[in-house]
């Protein structure tokens, strides 16, 4: 009989449903908040409000577009955390009625989980080149910025993280400084494609092992933006594409030094990319050709699944409930998980 997970994702702004069948994807569907654009950043109690308005018709059109009914479920797999609580509430609390409704039981992911299996999510008609165990994925996005080596689908290692800010934040704050819009990393993104990444040097922090540090380049492109705006009131406008270049490469350059470091220090040869910020193009572009160098398998994540959505906590749901867990009703969101 085959095992037919549901998946439900509402960890920050986006509501997202699932459907899987044996691991492969039937739908996935997204519902995005436009409003927090407007804020410069998500407002955590508009976020909750949108997924309670969400949250029925998508997981009604993941299972119509999936061709699977309500009573053909075999669990429902649901992010706890981390995200913002009100959001995750949302989600958590529809898992747990539709469970008890169907008398299904119900699994807890760990929303970095998702992330760092991404690249198990089956398809069909499409061929699917997964990574070996044991693996490294470089996990970016606005909340996390980790290196973490997966031994399999249920067990991780934190090898380095951010101990400040994440690099996702990086790029949304400096693209506010920059008067550029939000989100910033695909607007940044996507004006560093027009510029000098040479012309500008930004700080980048000397932290020992395997750990990020974040805070001080935001710094750096603060100070630098005040004093040659203060010279000339026009500076950004018309040095915004060798600015976002510069930028971008900076980031970059400190996420693959870490990364490198890693890999030469474990010997693993299989590295993978997750998160929001791995739909970045220059850093899709540089892991590639790093790997090319230093005889690495890279594994990047289709762009449909480096941002939140219910696929991939589908499938991780779906590798917990094939080991037997199930989570009870008592559960509660939370929005910091110290681990996986």
């Amino acid at each position: 009989m085959a095992d037919i997970i549901l998946g439900i994702e509402s960890s920050c702004d986006d509501t997202s449903a699932a459907v899987i069948r044996d691991g492969c994807l039937l739908s996935n569907v997204i519902a995005s908040q436009q409003v927090h654009k407007d804020y410069g950043g998500v407002v955590p109690e508009l976020a909750s409000r949108s997924h309670e308005l969400n949250i029925v018709p998508v997981v009604s059109q993941a299972l119509s577009k999936a061709g699977v009914t309500p009573g053909e479920l075999t669990a429902i797999a649901f992010t706890r955390g981390p995200g913002l609580l009100g959001s995750l509430l949302v989600g958590t609390s529809f898992a747990k009625a539709m469970g008890l409704a169907l008398d299904i039981p119900i699994v807890m992911v760990n929303h970095l989980q998702g992330h760092l299996l991404a690249n198990f999510i089956r398809q069909q008609g499409k061929e699917v080149c997964e990574p070996g165990f044991p693996y490294l994925c470089l996990l970016v996005s606005g909340g996390n910025s980790q290196i973490v080596r997966v031994d399999d689908p249920l067990h991780f290692t934190i090898l380095g993280q951010t101990i400040d800010d994440a690099v996702g934040e990086a790029f949304d704050k400096c693209s506010k400084m920059m008067g550029l819009g939000y989100p910033g990393g695909p607007i940044i993104d996507s004006l560093a494609k027009q510029g000098d990444s040479g012309r500008f040097k930004f700080a980048k922090p000397h932290i020992a092992g395997l750990d990020y540090s974040f805070s001080g380049i935001k710094t750096s492109l603060l100070y630098f933006v005040r004093d040659q705006v203060a010279a000339d009131p026009d500076f950004i406008e018309k040095n915004k594409c060798d600015l976002c270049a510069s930028f971008q490469k900076a980031l970059i350059d400190i996420l693959l030094d870490k990364l490198i470091k890693a890999a030469a220090q474990t010997g693993i040869k299989d590295i993978c990319i997750g998160g929001g910020v791995s739909a970045n193009s220059a850093l899709r572009q540089r892991i590639v050709l790093e790997g090319q160098k230093r005889g690495w398998r890279t594994f990047l994540p289709e762009l449909k699944f480096t941002t939140d959505n219910a696929a991939m906590i589908a499938i991780a749901g779906y590798y917990h409930y094939k080991a037997g867990e199930q989570t009870p009703l008592s559960v509660a969101p939370v929005s910091r998980m110290s681990d996986f």
